[in-house]
């Protein structure tokens, strides 16, 4: 079959968003200010711009490209509605301490997403194929199928220990959380409820608490875990979670999982209109309460003077000052490109560019028709080739998801929208240096998107035929690179439990600030919510903070 044009590129094409105001930034030669610049616009940026225009602040987000969102846009070919990136959420609808720190921020807004729900998805294991349903009861019955009764046991055992914990986890929402001094008052609010998960808990939970922070492999060699099919699934979880197995997974990012999806009543949850649907929200937000997106308005360099960030300079020649704070929403690899020479101590540069690096990607994006596929095909489908070698080997696990099974208005009458991917595991090396015009790198772009054809073939099953699909899109670590801005289309940073922590969003430049996967535990859609939230809060007074704590009901 032809091959088609990277995801990114058919992205590039799509209109201006008419939520975008090109007018906030300086055309060459012009200064403008403003107090708060922040650089780029994925859902870390835009979620610290929404707060920052909700506590008052003149801030305009500068994003290089046509389309807001960053890893997290969504695009249009051909009626065909597709997410460029993440696609499984929870806790969007939820209110309160529990609820998505994203929720938290468009709650905050005055914006919110109406959302499909549902419980399962479809694994491919080398066990056999399951439909995996969360909450606290139905896999024991996948467990019992695949592994018998003594499985369930150590499964009800392990929920059983995590329960006292995830209370303590969940009970300090990251809407609270600032990184300076005056985090001891917002948290202060909190300690009653967090005194009384402790109560509650008894030793079990005092004893687990200061376990929180090292790797999850430690709960479950304390939950006398052992056997092989729930150790390799909880190492999948983990690394769905933040790119890296079990052993390197922070245990507070899978204690809030496990409390979140293995708790009654629990359901996942899809945006109606997708992951763009999220990202408008959140424009709409900032503008509303008076921020600006500036879409096609490239950073080139972090304006220091006197050893202070006070603004950004752009492709364009305009400069753009501000007040009070630069914020880059920008990978710590690539915010270091922004930085003048000698502006940060050379060790500081040395740690943050030797920062542990996921893999890239590959995707599949495409429009097919629906007829002669299984009327119950759900939304996920998770294929784990083997598990020997390891769910963070190469092209081994391949995610899909179709969501015009819930939302059919994402794709034309009578078709789907599928999106398929390798999460993170897909070697740069092999592409370092490839001319993307080159019949090599179109060579290779058939060769490495096999796996995800195959892994479509085998959720769809006989009815689907490759060579009759309508769009066709084919990403590579090139594409991310390239048009994410990423430094080496890396997923994120694969900072591991108990050999490295997370930096925070503070630098050495004061007034300069980071936000991301790269500054907050997790690296997924809630941690880039949750490190935009902290930037935010810090740029805040600590009495705004606390109204809008009241504000959201927290």
């Amino acid at each position: 079959m032809p091959m088609a044009p990277s995801v990114a590129i058919a992205a590039s094409k799509l209109p201006v968003s008419p939520l975008a105001d090109t007018v906030a930034v300086a055309s060459r030669g012009e200064t403008r200010t403003c107090d708060v610049v922040v650089v780029g616009s994925g859902i870390g940026g835009l979620s610290c711009a929404g707060l920052l225009a909700r506590y008052g602040e003149d801030v305009v987000v500068c994003e290089s490209h046509d389309i807001a969102g960053g890893a997290a846009h969504g695009f249009e070919i051909k009626g065909y509605e597709f997410d460029s990136g993440p696609s499984l959420f929870s806790g969007l609808s939820s209110k309160g301490a529990q609820a998505n720190p994203l929720a938290q921020v468009l709650d905050a807004l005055g914006e919110s997403v109406p959302c499909i729900q549902y419980d399962a998805w479809m694994c491919y294991l080398p066990e056999g194929d399951v439909l995996s349903k969360i909450g606290p009861d139905d896999f024991k019955d996948v467990l019992m199928k695949l592994c018998g009764p003594e499985a369930v046991e150590e499964w009800s055992r392990l929920l059983e220990s995590i329960k006292p914990l995830s209370g303590a986890a969940m009970a300090l929402p990251p809407a609270a959380l600032r990184a300076d001094p005056a985090v001891a008052l917002t948290v202060l609010r909190f300690a009653p409820a967090l005194f009384q998960t402790f109560a509650q808990g008894g030793p079990a939970a005092a004893l687990g608490a200061g376990k929180l922070m090292g790797p999850f492999t430690q709960l479950l060699d304390d939950a006398q875990i052992k056997t092989p099919f729930l150790r390799n699934w909880c190492n999948l979880l983990a690394f769905l979670l933040s790119g890296v197995p079990a052993d390197g997974t922070i245990a507070a990012e899978m204690v809030y999982m496990f409390g979140e999806w293995y708790k009654p009543g629990c359901m996942l949850e899809y945006p109606v209109g997708g992951v763009g649907a999220l990202i408008d929200a959140l424009v709409r937000g900032i503008e509303k309460h008076g921020g600006k997106l500036s879409l096609n308005s490239h950073v080139e360099t972090v304006l220091v003077e006197n050893g202070k960030a006070v603004g950004v300079q752009l492709r364009n020649g305009g400069t753009l000052r501000a007040r009070k704070a630069v914020v880059s929403n920008a990978s710590s690899w690539d915010t270091l490109k922004l930085l003048p020479e000698g502006s940060v101590p050379a060790e500081w540069r040395r740690e943050r560019a030797g920062t542990p690096e996921c893999g890239s990607f590959m995707h599949l994006h495409l429009g097919i028709d629906k007829k002669d596929l299984p009327e119950d095909l759900g939304i996920h489908h998770i294929v784990v080739n083997t598990w020997e070698g390891g769910v963070d080997g190469p092209q081994n696990i391949v995610l899909i998801s179709v969501p015009s099974v819930l939302d059919p208005s994402l794709a034309p009458p009578g078709k789907h929208v599928l999106h398929a991917y390798t999460p993170g595991t897909e070697p740069y090396e092999i592409w370092e240096g490839l001319d993307r015009k080159s019949p090599e790198y179109r060579k290779l772009k058939e060769e490495r998107s096999e796996v995800l054809w195959k892994a479509v073939e085998k959720a769809l099953g006989p009815g689907f035929d490759r060579s009759k699909v309508e769009v066709s899109l084919i990403g590579t670590p090139l594409t991310h690179e390239r048009y994410l801005r990423r430094h080496r289309g890396s997923y994120g940073p694969a900072i591991r439990a108990g050999q490295g922590s997370f930096p925070g969003p503070g630098t050495p430049i004061p007034g300069l600030y980071c936000c991301g996967d790269q500054t907050f535990p997790g690296i997924g859609v809630p941690a880039v919510a949750g490190s935009g939230v902290m930037v935010a809060n810090t740029l805040a007074p600590v009495w705004e903070h606390w109204k809008l704590l009241d504000a959201i009901g927290l």
